[in-house]
């Protein structure tokens, strides 16, 4: 027995990485798995249904259940069918973990439209389609009179929430993910539907050529990518039923919840400015307000 026992939960791109971890650790904790893989490359190339079936392998040998499926998430009708193979398979469907992710690095001036699309595509409309048929169908039981209990967890970056050179595009979508979280957890929760999201920092082909984050094996260690799962599943159990509408920063063994835009330091004149005032008004603004933070979430020491 395990805080997701008897839990149907999908995962998308599941076949490596942080994905995988967190299929083997929710079937460890009793939950029957969907996992999603495509197989490509890290920068989105190429397909093989082999690692998601080897995930599934791995779980039915250590006594779980599982499937794999391998259809492109990132379009309408493979999420429709994500969704779908998860109630026809185990006849319902509890948890969704969006963590498909794709990454074509370049700075803003040598970005190709392809590396935009392809980015924005694969992370941004890659959560929004299957949360779609997931929240679709877990409407439909409530409005029918049936209990849910239900979770959506979606994957941001601290590249999204804190910003990161060379990832205007990873960046932008993984912010798009933040908001759209935010927004979501404000309409399903009349449903029985949580929906959060993790911002974790992992040492995975993703990031294997972040030198800054690896140093030495210890390094390595401390981010494994199995010290993100034991969050996912917890927000992804019953226990995790007051929670909602928030991104959670994970490095290691440190979790914090982010906190979002707020209104800073403000001056209202009461009618309509003119542009040459705000010379003077604007730069008083911002040198009251907080800085922004960095890629680790602190914020520079203010003189």
């Amino acid at each position: 027995m395990g805080i997701c026992d008897g839990r149907v939960v999908v995962i998308t791109g599941a076949g490596g990485g942080i994905g995988r971890s967190h299929a083997l650790a929710f079937a460890a904790e009793g939950a029957k798995v969907v996992v999603n893989d495509i197989g490509v490359a890290r920068d989105g190339t190429g397909s093989s249904a082999g690692p998601a079936q080897a995930v599934v392998d791995e779980i039915k040998a250590a006594g779980g259940e599982a499937v794999a499926h391998t259809d492109d998430i990132s379009t309408w009708d493979g999420a429709e069918s994500l969704i779908k193979l998860a109630i026809d398979t185990f006849g319902r469907i509890d948890v969704l973990v969006n963590n498909a992710g794709i990454l074509r690095d370049r700075m803003l001036t040598n970005m190709s439209e392809a590396e935009w699309d392809a980015v924005i595509k694969v992370h941004l409309k890659g959560t929004f389609g299957p949360a779609h048929f997931a929240a679709a169908h877990w409407r439909n039981l409530a409005k029918a009179g049936e209990t849910v209990d239900a979770r959506i967890i979606n994957t941001s970056s601290p590249s999204g929430i804190f910003g990161n050179i060379g990832q205007a595009n990873y960046g932008a979508a993984k912010a798009g993910i933040a908001a759209f979280t935010v927004i979501t957890s404000q309409e399903l929760g009349r449903y029985g539907v949580t929906v959060n999201a993790i911002a974790p920092t992992a040492y995975t082909r993703m990031t294997e050529d972040l030198t800054h984050l690896v140093g030495t094996a210890d390094d390595a260690a401390r981010l494994a990518p199995e010290h993100i799962s034991p969050l996912v599943v917890w927000l992804g159990s019953p226990a995790s039923s007051g929670v909602t509408g928030r991104v959670f920063s994970i490095t290691g063994t440190k979790i914090s919840v982010a906190e979002g835009w707020v209104a800073g330091p403000t001056v209202d004149k009461g009618e309509r400015w003119t542009p040459a005032e705000l010379g003077d008004v604007i730069p008083d603004l911002v040198a009251k307000a907080a800085p922004n933070a960095d890629m680790t979430g602190t914020r520079p020491t203010q003189s």
